[in-house]
């Protein structure tokens, strides 16, 4: 029976794999049909190993209680807390600036900077520090982010194979190595790791960002959005506006907003302004980008006035909170809105949401708000908490485009976001907590300082995610389970049996760099340490080569999405899917893999 098990492991890993390639069927119903298919297997004839252990269901439903699957979901959490609060901005604009009008300059700046800093940190936060960069970087540069973020993950992972602690594979083999004897320093790698790095770097920096697919990330209304609004600003006493004054006849200190009239004192002031500075009292008809009517709420820019209510009710509002959102609906041919006035609609007592902005087709003349008549086809912005804008839903005079939903930046948080994400980086990479209790605190921290609302949080949530990593898992521990790992591992030296110690230690590279992708480089680690330290005793050659050949190959997880952990980060944000990781990474696998064998001999005098 333990032979039926074996089989029906080899073919259920085979087939997952071939159908995750395909990319006929969603990743989601590949990751439960395998999972399903190995707990019926498992579940209906149970399996015990050598030991007498069966092998449960629990144990093979473990990996949804992975530490590394549950770090991830909380980086993506901490991530986008960041985007929420536009914390990023600003020093990814500044990056931004080094490349000049090279397009991807900059982009290549941050990756050898990422790579030099993983020789040092544990790559996983590194790739965590950059990723929300790159996304704004990205955008600014018009560059598609699934080029941009597979590099950043490989490029991390051959600068930790630079040094004992650029990696936690590392460290376990260089732990399982001092348990037989043999002693790893902190630079005894580095040579060799140097070398694959820089070959393997020329690759991903040259080749990769041209070969990987252009797949664009799928933005929302507003962010695609260029059409203009317009809308009305009444200055009380503390508004950020008072005291901003005119330059060249516009008032640069607007932002992205643009003043097509003023209202002092009920006397209407048309551009060009000269020689006037906003004061309180002042009533601003600006028009602008609905990405622009965002930033000026997410700076605390209150006023925004087109409801009906007075002046100084406006002024108390609170900042809009992590649940406030802006969306777009347009007035319906025959509404009972068409012909009344925002102030006049009742739309604020009625749904509880505010008019910020009007967009016309036909061109809007220089008014006040209050004269401005709706019309059908008028598309209005809307602002409100998101159960206030879903009322709207069904409404026949007006018509909620829903897609156009979107959450307003929390940028007066920015700083506690930056705060928040710091500790994580500065605790994880000095080991003073592990990452994983760091990850969950930061996420919750996020919430509970309303940097991001919980339906932020649950949009962060990857369910592709936890469906590979549970099921991926399971498939990983039946191989080893069952034996198979071990099957692998000594039918692939008995094929080597006679050979060279240059050519043993090729071929035992390859192994180890197969099955890193399809078991975690850690569980590969500790399955082929003892035998690489074996086969080196038996040969009577020094054990460093093969220790360096463990280390080396079982960071060789480019291939598959689950083969490390920061694969798995970059695949959200990447749009990424698991064909794209075989394509792009099984070359940089035989890149490594034939730079060691043809370098190793000769490096280490075998």
């Amino acid at each position: 029976m333990p032979e039926l098990h074996l089989v029906a492991t080899f073919l259920i890993i085979g087939a997952t794999v071939i159908a995750y390639a395909s990319e006929r069927w969603a990743m989601e119903t590949v990751s439960l049909v395998s999972l399903s298919a190995i707990l019926i297997l498992f579940g209906a004839v149970p399996y015990s190993g050598a030991d007498g252990a069966v092998l449960s269901t629990e144990r093979l439903l473990s990996g949804f209680s992975n530490p590394a699957l549950i770090t991830v979901i909380a980086l993506l959490i901490v991530g986008q807390g960041l985007f929420a609060t536009d914390a990023m901005e600003a020093p990814a604009r500044r990056l931004g600036k080094m490349g000049g009008s090279v397009t991807f300059r900059p982009i290549l700046f941050i990756l050898v900077g990422a790579a030099v800093i993983s020789a040092f940190l544990n790559n996983t936060p590194v790739v965590v520090i950059f990723i929300p960069i790159l996304v704004v970087i990205a955008a600014q540069r018009s560059i598609s982010a699934s080029r941009v973020f597979i590099p950043l993950s490989f490029i991390t992972i051959l600068g930790g194979m630079t040094t004992l602690i650029g990696s936690s594979t590392n460290l376990l083999v260089a732990g399982v190595a001092r348990d037989y004897g043999s002693e790893i320093g902190f630079f005894d790698i580095t040579g060799m790791g140097v070398i694959l790095a820089l070959v393997g770097g020329v690759y991903v920096l040259g080749v990769l960002p041209r070969i990987l697919p252009e797949r664009e990330a799928q933005l929302s209304a507003g962010a695609k959005s260029g059409a203009q609004f317009i809308g009305e600003i009444t200055l009380t006493r503390d508004h950020p506006f008072v005291g901003i004054t005119a330059k060249a006849g516009m008032f640069p200190g607007l932002g992205d907003l643009t003043l097509r009239l003023l209202q002092r004192r009920d006397v209407p002031v048309l551009p060009p302004f000269e020689d006037l500075t906003l004061s309180t009292g002042d009533t601003l008809v600006v028009s602008g980008t609905r990405r622009a009517f965002s930033k000026a709420l997410s700076r605390g820019s209150a006023g925004l006035k087109a409801d009906d209510r007075p002046v100084e009710d406006t002024s108390k509002d609170p900042p809009p909170g992590p649940d406030y959102h802006l969306a777009e609906a347009v007035i319906s041919p025959g509404s009972r809105y068409a012909g009344r006035t925002i102030q006049l609609s009742g739309l604020r007592p009625q749904f509880g949401i505010s008019v910020l902005g009007v967009q016309r087709k036909s061109r809007m003349a220089r008014s006040a708000m209050s004269d401005i008549r709706l019309e059908p086809g008028d598309t209005l912005l809307i602002g409100g908490p998101m159960e206030a804008i879903a009322q709207l839903r069904g409404n026949h005079d007006l018509l909620l485009l829903e897609y156009s939903a979107e959450a307003v930046p929390q940028s007066r948080k920015a700083r506690i976001a930056v705060a928040i994400f710091a500790a994580i980086i500065v605790l994880s990479a000095f080991s003073i907590l592990p990452i994983v209790v760091a990850a969950v605190c930061g996420a919750v921290l996020m919430l509970l300082t309303g940097c991001l609302s919980i339906l932020q949080a649950a949009r962060a949530f990857d369910r592709q995610i936890f469906l590979l990593v549970g099921s991926s898992v399971a498939l990983a521990t039946s191989l080893e389970a069952t034996g198979g790992a071990a099957l692998i591992a000594s039918s692939s030296l008995s094929l080597m049996e006679g050979a060279s110690a240059g050519v043993i230690l090729s071929g035992l590279f390859l192994v180890m760099a197969a099955l890193t992708n399809i078991l975690s480089n850690n569980a590969t680690a500790v399955l082929f340490t003892p035998i690489a330290l074996g086969i080196a005793k038996g040969m009577g050659v020094p054990p460093e080569p093969f220790i360096a050949a463990v280390i080396f190959a079982a960071n060789c997880s480019f291939a598959t999405p689950i083969g490390y952990q920061t694969n798995l980060l970059v695949m959200g944000p990447g749009h990424y899917r698991f064909s794209d990781f075989l394509r792009a990474g099984t070359p940089l696998v035989i890149i490594i893999w034939l730079t060691f064998s043809l370098l190793a001999p000769w490096y280490y005098g075998l």
